[in-house]
């Protein structure tokens, strides 16, 4: 009898131990996903407080009308959303990929607009852990939109888990380690995931195949570019004239994020040197001083053309040695400036280094080495 007592009183004892642990991991888990004070609310786009300071914000445009640029993109997203609208599902997966400040966190706003459905922020480096995933999932309402920033930067971890998420609606959140381990199935709503990268190569194979859309953006024109700052310039209540707007969008890079950038300074020159408009002179004041010339290079471009020039003779050098040279980092010297420099033709990329090209030395006033003139 006493022995009976005993192993009844073992197995209660470990019965009570098990639920006591199944209840500590149902708390865990609950602070992990479901707690807003432990995971940081995603950043809503439409509830932000639009202010002068959240300049780039103020001036983003709510839906595909009032988007300027990207013309056979901004096309082929009115029939998606709308045939997505008509059937009441959630819009396929879109990838948006190519350089900074060309509006893919604008775009993605527009279409959770058009859609007329909820829309979340965040970025890679941000969701470091599947737990963090999870908790952003199931806060979804269906057909919302997540938008990820700079999703090339996703850890492998959290990768693996979202292809799920894309393909089935659904993420596997690992309880516990060990031989108690084991997996709880969460069902999620259906949603649309829009990524944005400045560097789709660095995308896995994977992820890049489960976006059934992707929109490539290339560099605006001039035409556009000026109606983008005469836009910009009308909700700031500041006024200018064509050749002012054309004078801006001629140094902006072909980047509605620079032009913005460039109209809030050139703002600042009219309302100090001038009478509060921004007229052609006045522009071209600000924007010499702020070293900007008529082509968009700023200090640093001609710096490096000025450096390939005088101290190598034009080039090929490579690009560390450049980098040493201007006292800058060899990766950023690849990634911010050499890429406009080689699309606007002052440099090329040869097997043996770089090299810059007759238009440089036009640029910058020089002659090049062994062109003094022959006999013939």
């Amino acid at each position: 009898m006493i022995v009976r007592i005993v192993i009844f009183c073992k197995y209660r004892l470990l019965f009570q131990l098990t639920c006591l642990k199944f209840f500590i991991n149902m708390v865990i888990l609950y602070f992990c996903i479901y707690n807003p004070l432990i995971m940081q609310e995603a950043f809503d786009i439409r509830n932000s407080k639009n202010g002068e300071r959240d300049f780039e914000s103020a001036l983003r445009p709510l839906n595909f009308d009032d988007f300027d640029g990207q013309y056979k993109i901004v096309e082929n997203l009115k029939i998606f959303v709308q045939a997505a609208r008509m059937r009441g599902e959630s819009l396929d997966h879109v990838l948006l990929h190519g350089p900074p400040g060309l509006g893919k966190t604008t775009l993605s706003n527009i279409i959770s607009n058009e859609l007329n459905v909820g829309f979340k922020v965040t970025s890679g480096p941000v969701l470091d852990k599947p737990g963090d995933l999870a908790g952003l999932l199931t806060s979804l309402d269906a057909n919302d939109v997540l938008f990820i920033d700079e999703i090339h930067r996703l850890s492998p971890i959290v990768e693996e888990y979202l292809y799920s998420a894309m393909e089935d609606y659904r993420i596997d959140i690992m309880i516990d380690k060990g031989p108690s381990a084991r997996s709880i199935q969460l069902e999620l709503n259906p949603f649309t995931l829009i990524g944005a990268t400045t560097r789709s190569g660095l995308l896995t194979a994977p992820l890049r195949a489960r976006f059934g859309i992707n929109c490539h953006f290339e560099y605006y024109d001039i035409s556009v570019i000026t109606g983008i700052i005469k836009r910009s310039a009308k909700l700031l209540n500041v006024p200018i004239d064509e050749l002012a707007a054309r004078e801006i969008g001629g140094r902006s890079r072909g980047t509605p994020r620079i032009a913005n950038a460039l109209l809030r300074r050139v703002r600042d020159f009219a309302q100090v040197k001038g009478n509060g408009v921004i007229d052609h002179s006045i522009a071209c004041f600000a924007l010499e001083a702020l070293n900007i010339d008529k082509y968009g290079l700023d200090e640093i471009d001609n710096k490096i053309l000025n450096t390939i020039i005088d101290k190598f003779r034009g080039g090929p050098v490579g690009l560390t040695t450049i980098a040493t040279a201007l006292g800058e980092d060899a990766g950023t010297l690849e990634e911010v400036y050499e890429p406009f420099l080689i699309k606007e033709g002052f440099m090329k990329r040869t097997p043996r280094g770089r090299e810059v090209t007759e238009l440089a030395y036009k640029h910058l006033g020089k002659i090049k080495l062994g062109e003094t003139g022959t006999l013939f």
